[in-house]
């Protein structure tokens, strides 16, 4: 097993408002789909590395409590902390050092009301 994580549902209260959030905080382009009655917006991936998709359906509800997600911040995660505000976000933790082999982390509340963080080695 190289992940014990293999995909991850961040729940929307308003599905267009989150993916047109987390469009633009990372700088990604996100596949809309239904499945079972489920709205879903695809991150991408290639198919090898860990992904997951927002969410809007039955049972799936914003919060801030709970599992916490961190999503990769590339190469610097202030680049991804610098656009939440931007996009109507709220910055929790700004970027803080774990240590020199860890790296950084940064949380934040996006536009739906959930918790999430992101981290990077720089």
């Amino acid at each position: 097993m190289n992940n014990l994580i293999n995909w991850f549902e961040i729940p929307a209260a308003d599905f267009t408002r989150a993916v047109s959030f987390y469009g633009a905080i990372l700088g990604v382009g996100i596949e809309e789909k239904e499945m079972f009655g489920t709205k879903m917006g695809f991150f991408p991936t290639d198919g090898t590395n860990v992904s997951g998709a927002i969410v809007q359906g039955e049972g799936y509800k914003p919060s801030t409590d709970g599992v916490l997600a961190y999503l990769n911040g590339g190469n610097d995660l202030q680049t991804v902390l610098d656009r939440v505000e931007a996009n109507n976000g709220q910055v929790i933790v700004t970027k803080t050092q774990i240590s020199p082999e860890m790296g950084y982390f940064g949380m934040f509340i996006d536009t739906e009301g959930n918790k999430m963080a992101v981290h990077s080695l720089n």
